[in-house]
């Protein structure tokens, strides 16, 4: 079984210079291949530093919504040059987030479309972050035309017809830990319910860790439980989920399997 964790963050200070033992740890549960995610100048430039420094990883550069206001000239001339780099296969994360208050909901979804054009422009994917904002998320993304380079919804939380608009916007959908919580039940019937050929799989460490561990620092190698949880909602062999999201991750992000 080979799995791909789409979206984690060894990245952030939480993992602090024992990355490699997550990544061995994460070897043995089956995770051979993992996506760090930025969300700002230092998370980007850990990501990148990262994915030089161990073959399994790849990283994912961009600005995310909490960090909009921070997001100036300097920071998009700086980020068109992360984007260059071998090692980035996407955009992100990007996004809306109406939970938190830092940053106004006008600044969000100007940081938001001008890293879509962005990324239309490298023609390369994107990751978005989506928190209590579906219609917004939503709105942009199809006015934006995504489906010219599309991307994943990462960490996706919503039911069966919110599953069903983000497909036909030409997004495929990335379950975290949040699949297996016993009382996300729209969740467990949207995975159910995804196509293999548009479904990932994901930790978004050190956040979300999934059943039997959820309250405890997650970690790549926690892919597993994610995975397995959507096996049992599609009533299929867990290598059977394993092999359709390590090839929808790596379609994804261009990446030879």
């Amino acid at each position: 079984m080979k799995i791909f964790d789409s979206h984690t963050h060894l990245n952030d200070k939480t993992f602090g210079n024992e990355v490699s033992d997550y990544v061995e740890h994460a070897k043995r549960l089956g995770v051979v291949r993992m996506a760090n995610v930025g969300s700002n100048t230092q998370l980007n430039e850990r990501a990148i530093k990262l994915a030089h420094e161990y073959p399994e990883m790849s990283a994912i550069v961009g600005w995310h919504p909490e960090d909009a206001n921070h997001y100036d000239k300097a920071a998009e001339e700086l980020l068109q040059k992360q984007l260059d780099d071998s090692q980035v296969v996407a955009l992100g994360e990007i996004g809306m987030d109406l939970h938190q208050q830092n940053t106004s909901k006008q600044t969000q979804e100007h940081v938001f479309r001008r890293q879509i054009q962005i990324a239309k422009n490298m023609h390369l994917p994107i990751s978005v972050h989506n928190r209590d904002a579906f219609e917004d998320t939503y709105r942009i993304l199809k006015d934006e035309h995504i489906e010219d380079v599309g991307g994943i919804i990462h960490s996706f939380n919503g039911d069966v017809e919110w599953m069903k608009k983000f497909l036909d916007l030409g997004m495929d959908l990335s379950y975290s830990g949040v699949v297996s919580f016993k009382k996300t039940k729209e969740v467990h019937e949207a995975a159910r319910q995804t196509p293999m050929d548009r479904i990932l799989v994901e930790t978004d460490a050190p956040y979300l860790a999934p059943e039997p561990l959820r309250g405890h620092q997650n970690e790549p190698a926690y892919t597993l439980y994610t995975l397995e949880a959507v096996a049992r909602f599609k009533d299929v062999n867990p290598d059977e989920i394993a092999q359709a999201t390590y090839t929808n991750t790596n379609r994804i992000f261009g990446l030879d399997e």
